[in-house]
């Protein structure tokens, strides 16, 4: 019994996460964590809990959550199996700079080493894929934790964090006086940190001397919120602006400078030319990894580099760097305009005239390929009737899979910011159902749409119930070639075409979903698919939509190991 002073440590933790401005969270039941479903139903909070299917698609929407956002994103689950599923989410969140808070409820700490059901030691499990990272063994920890974790979520390089919530300590007392939350972790990048002026400077001198500078940038620049800033330099400098997977959005894709996606994954032979013609690189919020790089293939040996990063660890790791800065990116690219901004006059670099004749023969070789009329129907046929029928205020989410090259590529998306979401840190299949539902539930204001390979469909498919039981008006499309596309692609290119357990049999995905309370349509034909994409995204709730697709290893995939 707990006195006025006093709540209870279950309750502690909701009114700890309502403090600091959680108003979502995504979870799944389990014995361990009937004391804090018990706080959340008592206690009168303001959080929406959402109820999912398992533990891997609840850290899947709070990530997708946190993206759209720029909220931490929570996610719960039980001892056991449950800390074990939640673990894909947060290393792909961890890795991919978002701040995605996971709650796993454990068993009581009295009963530690004495071979409980569900045991597994949660601490070591977390600690290679968290930022921060602890289980709680007193009550009276709770709220300092919390904060603990918020701080770390949200500050420097964002990224993921876990709380270990043993069940006989949710029972323990917790004093009211220390429930209190800093409103300033709520969102991310929180306390963002400037670069050194003199290091700035000499960035800009770099990029000055250069003849054919490109700029690359990773997630940083849209999760720092510097997509105006960078906008401004590249259209001052005319200097044109390539992307990773992660950095789509940088710049509108409406944008003059704006080149799309190089490397290996969604870049063409035409985006690659600038990278290999570049004698100066620009990293802005990019590791400069092996995708975009196509294996640190580009930029070639002697080019220079200049990187930006709120992360110094990223900066040098691949490259030799001339000048590197340290800081917010948003801060920094502000500071980069200051410092044209006072100088007399500056050099154009043409990336306006490059990026339009690359893109005009590349989206010249699409447009074909997306009017074909083939079956089964090719995936660029599927891109450009999104590019046309989604409005302007939409999200898409790919899975890592079929989907993902192609979008990657010819995508098109009017404005510049995080409307673009796929899971690159860590690629695991079955990603996107989970991630569009997260994101909905942090933008519900917009069109959502999901896409998937039929493998990844059969990954996560269950939480189609948790879109119809939610009514959240997702549309899901499901490119089925009854095969894991990429891999097969991969034995054809890599391997002579010696096939070896990569096909499945057909599923009609459509019943399926319907199963599930989802509205549903297969799609064959090519005449049909606009038709059946709109009234997909007319109609008031999740729909579905499962198109058969010409296999990836017969495709022209924009990925550059298949095209050579």
């Amino acid at each position: 019994m707990t006195d006025s002073n006093q709540m209870n440590g279950a309750e502690a933790m909701v009114r700890m996460l309502e403090a600091q401005g959680v108003t979502h969270i995504f979870g799944l039941c389990g014995d361990t964590t009937l004391p804090f479903y018990d706080a959340m139903l008592q206690l009168d909070h303001g959080i929406t809990h959402v109820l999912t299917r398992d533990e891997r698609c609840a850290a899947y929407m709070a990530d997708g959550y946190a993206r759209v956002t720029g909220r931490v994103g929570v996610c719960e689950g039980p001892s056991g199996g449950g800390a074990t599923y939640i673990l894909p989410g947060l290393i792909e969140a961890n890795e991919s700079s978002y701040a995605v808070l996971a709650i796993t409820t454990d068993i009581s700490v009295g009963s530690y080493g004495k071979f409980p059901l569900t045991e597994v030691d949660q601490e070591a499990l977390m600690r290679p894929l968290t930022k921060y990272n602890t289980v709680i063994k007193q009550a009276a920890h709770i709220p300092r934790m919390v904060r603990a974790a918020f701080r770390a979520m949200t500050s420097g390089r964002s990224g993921a964090a876990h709380l270990g919530l043993p069940y006989d300590i949710q029972y323990d007392p917790v004093e009211v006086s220390d429930i209190w939350g800093d409103a300033s972790f709520a969102s991310y990048p929180a306390h963002p940190t400037g670069p050194e002026a003199a290091q700035v400077k000499a960035a800009v001198d770099a990029i000055l001397s250069a003849k054919k500078p490109l700029i690359v940038c990773g997630g940083g620049v849209i999760i720092a919120g510097g997509c105006d800033g960078l906008a401004r330099l590249a259209q001052r400098l005319d200097i044109a602006v390539a992307t990773s997977i992660s950095g789509k959005g940088s710049l509108s894709d409406d944008h003059r400078q704006s080149l799309g996606v190089v490397g290996s994954n969604g870049g063409t032979d035409e985006t690659w030319e600038m990278m290999q013609e570049a004698d100066l690189v620009v990293f802005m919020g990019c590791r400069a990894g092996s995708t975009t790089t196509s294996r640190w293939s580009a930029p070639k040996p002697g080019t220079r580099v200049v990187h930006f990063d709120n992360d110094p660890m990223t900066i040098g790791a691949n490259y030799p760097t001339e000048v590197g800065v340290v800081g917010d990116l948003r801060l920094s690219l502000d500071m980069v305009n200051a410092v044209l901004d006072g100088m007399d006059g500056h050099p154009g670099f043409g990336g306006a005239a490059r990026v339009a004749d690359i893109k005009a023969r590349k989206f010249a070789r699409f447009a074909q390929l997306a009017a074909s009329t083939e079956t089964p129907i090719r995936p660029e046929r599927i891109i450009d009737t999104l590019n046309r029928l989604l409005p302007e205020n939409s999200v898409v989410v790919s899975d890592p899979g079929t989907t993902c090259p192609y979008y990657n590529a010819y995508g098109h998306r009017p404005q510049a910011g995080r409307h673009y979401i796929t899971n690159r840190a860590h690629g695991a299949l079955g990603y996107a159902i989970g991630a569009a539902i997260g994101a909905w539930f942090g933008r519900p204001e917009a069109t959502v749409v999901a896409m998937m390979g039929d493998g990844s469909f059969g990954f996560s498919c269950g939480e189609l119930e948790t879109a119809a039981r939610y009514n959240v008006p997702v549309t899901f499309i499901v490119l089925s070639n009854a095969s894991f596309g990429w891999i097969k692609a991969s034995q054809k290119d890599d391997k002579g075409g010696r096939y070896y357990n990569v096909d499945f049999g057909r599923t009609d995905n459509a019943k399926v979903a319907e199963g599930f309370g989802v509205k549903s349509w297969t799609v064959s034909d090519p005449a049909d698919l606009d038709r059946v994409m709109a009234e997909a995204l007319a109609h008031d709730g999740p729909t579905m939509i499962d198109v058969i697709t010409q296999p990836l290893e017969q495709s022209a995939a924009p990925v550059m190991r298949w095209m050579g």
